[in-house]
């Protein structure tokens, strides 16, 4: 056994960004915000902001008690994506990137030499220097060493900000039990109920269950692969496929009405069709959010035969709209969100042969959205959502520069 994995992540990614760009941000509590309304929430807040608990998920009115001298910074999608594929490029420029986990989070495998915990943090501190000087001293990073990818993501926590943390494996896991359950990936609140409720109430009594244990508290063999992944193995997770795929925004103060609020809809509705296309999925379902001024919610949904075609989605949208209920308060945030996935391989002749003219247009759209910047081309619906925010980047999901690339919208 040796050290295999290191991961990258970087503190307050969004907060940080901005205060690179912005020099005048730089040493005061800044919090990202996706519209500029007190009804919405933080996505990212500066290590200055969260000194006074501020953080992810803050209700900007709350935020401003917290620390009155916040600034608020609407979100930049587009500049978030070209600092992190700098980043990708500063740390593989030290350590070849095997994968992107997050748009604030890349994981390096180690080979070779790599492996010796000496050269592990001599390049740990590379990283970090090269980073400092070709990206901007603002981002900083934690960087998390150990035998597999799920102790190095569990070190990268360990010390922020700007940490550098290796777990070797004649340290386990006796160096694991001074931490919280919550501070492994995957354990939140409901996962730690459940390890409660089989006798585990700390990291030690998780540490040294068995894996019988660990399988009846995960319900499964996943259990078995976190009692490997404790004492240091290297335990792939097994493939699963994505349930659905989807988009949602906070409407802007001005769009806060039903015609704006259909019109955001109809964009975010486009936008997954084209993605559920890019990763070879067909969708049998679609739901429809709205949240309302006041807390109160709505949303409906509808099923229908798996496809992929835009125009088949606006179709069961205009259904579902119909529906809307017209006596609620203003819309304040809305989603969309295709289910009842299936991947392109499993089409067989139980599913109708699908309208290859449709497809061929689909085709034809994606293309020159990609090649021209996205919006190049859209269908008509979405045409008084043109004003509106982008929505927000969600950490778990990176899109590429080309698809952040703007154009001039051309309507069908």
């Amino acid at each position: 056994m040796a050290l295999r994995a290191l991961i990258v992540d970087f503190n307050s990614f969004f907060a940080s960004v901005e205060q690179q760009e912005q020099p005048s941000l730089r040493g005061r509590p800044v919090a990202v915000v996706p519209v500029m309304a007190d009804s919405t929430c933080c996505i990212a807040a500066s290590y200055e902001a969260k000194h006074f608990g501020v953080k992810t998920g803050t209700k900007v009115g709350e935020a401003r008690k917290l620390c009155p001298e916040l600034v608020l910074q609407e979100s930049r999608p587009k500049i978030y994506v070209e600092y992190h594929h700098r980043l990708i490029a500063a740390v593989d420029a030290c350590l070849p990137v095997e994968s992107v986990m997050s748009i604030d989070e890349m994981l390096c495998t180690l080979r070779g030499r790599w492996r010796e915990p000496e050269t592990a943090l001599k390049v740990g501190r590379e990283i970090k220097t090269r980073i400092f000087r070709t990206v901007g001293e603002c981002l900083r990073s934690s960087i998390g060493i150990a035998p597999n990818a799920f102790l190095a993501k569990t070190a990268s926590d360990m010390q922020k900000p700007d940490g550098l943390v290796l777990i070797d494996e004649n340290e386990l896991p006796q160096r694991l039990f001074s931490l919280r359950l919550r501070d492994f990936c995957g354990v939140g609140a409901s996962m730690e109920a459940r390890l409660r409720r089989c006798g585990i109430t700390t990291v030690k009594q998780l540490c040294l269950a068995s894996k019988e244990t660990l399988r009846r508290a995960w319900n499964g063999i996943e259990g078995d692969r976190i009692h490997a992944l404790l004492r240091g193995e290297d335990v792939e997770r097994a493939t699963t496929q994505r349930g659905t795929v989807g988009h949602s925004h906070v409407l802007e103060p001005k769009c806060r009405t039903p015609p704006l609020a259909e019109a955001v809809l109809h964009r975010l509705l486009q936008k997954a069709a084209a993605r559920l296309r890019a990763l070879g999925y067909l969708a049998g379902g679609l739901v429809v959010s709205v949240k309302f001024l006041g807390h109160q919610r709505w949303k409906d949904e509808m099923s229908f035969l798996e496809t992929q075609d835009t125009l088949d989605f606006i179709r069961v949208f205009g259904l579902i709209w119909q529906r809307y209920p017209e006596s609620m308060p203003p819309p304040l945030a809305v989603g969309v969100t295709l289910f009842r996935l299936t991947t392109t391989n499993n089409l067989t002749g139980i599913f109708p042969q699908l309208d290859s003219s449709r497809l061929a247009l689909d085709d034809a759209m994606d293309r020159l959205n990609q090649c021209f910047g996205k919006n190049t081309i859209y269908f008509g619906g979405a045409q008084l959502a043109l004003e509106s925010g982008h929505p927000p980047i969600a950490f778990t999901y990176v899109p590429t520069l080309e698809k952040e690339r703007e154009a001039p919208m051309r309507a069908l």
